[in-house]
């Protein structure tokens, strides 16, 4: 008797989006207060969206925050997930998207040049739009710290923030939201953070993200890491764990009832001191 194989549950997609607009609220979580966060801003009637708008309540405060100190009254976020790359037209397209909003009002110049800036997240160097932009428009690149670039020569103030580049110790959150996490410091630091903040939903929506896209990562041996991320790994894993050896036995089980069906009795024998004989069995039974 041939049986299929089931197939393996397909896994949700990476929603990086979303959880790029919590971790921008983690990072400007001090100056909340000052801030209105928008996700995925309308622009008129046609389905062109800003990725995030951040408007400053107060004008005159000025933000702390590395990332948010070029802000003015009015913030686009073009934010590209770990794999994409940012591109000479997503420039202009995300330049464009600030004129039309700075234009869509109901009164003319209600929202002044000068009150806009504009935000570029990506985690790679944006290596082919700068050089075009610094060799075919003339304008200068200013590195203000690590991962965070001024475009200057331009009317609206617009900055590049590199995510691989940033500090961990200033930039946590953005600098971990990747599917190329590595650093052993890097992720027991997110741990201990996130261990504190665990109720909240925004470090819970960029944590999942961070996990499912590095679960390779997360799933080496923690013995020798902080509490702080062997517990979460445990946390994190402990129904998939469960599952996982659940379904191992459920397939042990269903070839020992196959076997003995055949009378192979020395198969279940053998099968259970032989890993890879076992192993040739569940293929030979599409287990």
């Amino acid at each position: 008797m041939v049986r299929h194989k089931r197939e393996a549950p397909k896994e949700r997609p990476l929603q990086w989006h979303p959880a790029n607009y919590a971790g921008l609220q983690i990072e400007l979580a001090d100056e909340k207060e000052f801030l209105i966060f928008e996700d995925e801003h309308q622009l008129g009637t046609k389905p062109k969206a800003i990725d995030i708008l951040i408007i400053k309540k107060v004008q005159e405060h000025k933000i702390k925050k590395n990332i948010g100190r070029i802000f003015r009254k009015h913030n686009i976020i073009e934010y590209k997930s770990p794999d994409d790359y940012l591109s000479i037209d997503d420039f202009y397209k995300v330049y464009g998207y600030a004129c039309f909003y700075k234009a869509d009002t109901p009164s003319v110049n209600s929202i002044p040049i000068h009150e806009l800036t504009i935000t570029f997240i990506s985690r790679q160097y944006p290596r082919k739009l700068l050089r075009h932009l610094t060799e075919e428009q003339n304008y200068t690149i200013r590195k203000v710290e690590k991962g965070i670039y001024y475009l200057v020569g331009n009317s609206i103030p617009i900055q590049f923030i590199v995510t691989d580049k940033l500090s961990s110790e200033k930039n946590l959150w953005l600098k971990g939201l990747t599917n190329h996490l590595k650093d052993m410091k890097l992720t027991e630091a997110l741990a201990e953070d996130y261990q504190q903040h665990k109720s909240n939903t925004l470090y819970q929506s960029v944590m999942d993200i961070i996990m499912r896209a590095n679960k390779k990562h997360f799933n080496e041996e923690v013995d020798n890491v902080c509490e702080a991320l062997g517990e979460l790994v445990r946390e994190r894993y402990a129904d998939e764990i469960a599952e996982a050896a659940l379904k191992a036995s459920q397939k042990v089980n269903s070839l020992n009832i196959q076997l003995s069906e055949l009378g192979r009795t020395d198969d279940i024998l053998k099968s259970a001191a032989d890993p890879e004989y076992q192993q040739k069995l569940f293929e030979e039974f599409n287990l």
